[in-house]
């Protein structure tokens, strides 16, 4: 099994990974490949949407279904759809995942959530985080 520890980054773990596989990653690993979340040592878990079962896995019917950027040979959920995956999903979603994504977010696009498209069904939940999200860095 491959764990991240053994890569020099994250993002290099889940190229190695899912690379040239039917699959998009999604939720804490999207977010870490986008380098919203600087992810755990050691993980071995990798979420990923995918049309057939695999490991940690959601299947689904058509990849075309998802939001997703390509990057090279990585599949990657968009900003909007891994944090909408995670709203949507919350009682099992890592917070402190979700929310430092969202924080860096912020401060990457000008102190602004506006690029995110927020589904509304997902709105309350977001309105919740927001504040500490804005706020996850500070001290003190």
């Amino acid at each position: 099994m491959k764990i991240s520890s053994d890569y020099t980054s994250n993002r290099a773990w889940l190229r190695d990974v899912v690379g040239n596989q039917p699959m998009i990653l999604r939720s804490v690993s999207a977010l870490e490949y986008l380098q919203l979340f600087v992810g755990y040592f050691s993980e071995s878990k990798v979420e990923v949407y995918a049309l057939e079962e695999s490991s940690e896995e959601n299947i689904i019917e058509d990849l075309e279904a998802i939001e997703y950027i390509r990057f090279e040979n990585v599949l990657c959920s968009s900003p909007s759809q891994a944090v909408n995956d995670m709203l949507s999903d919350f009682e099992h979603s890592d917070e402190t995942a979700l929310v430092e994504a969202l924080s860096k977010y912020y401060y990457s696009h000008e102190e602004s959530f506006s690029g995110l498209n927020i589904k509304k069904e997902n709105q309350k939940r977001f309105e919740e985080l927001k504040d500490w999200a804005i706020n996850y860095f500070e001290v003190g």
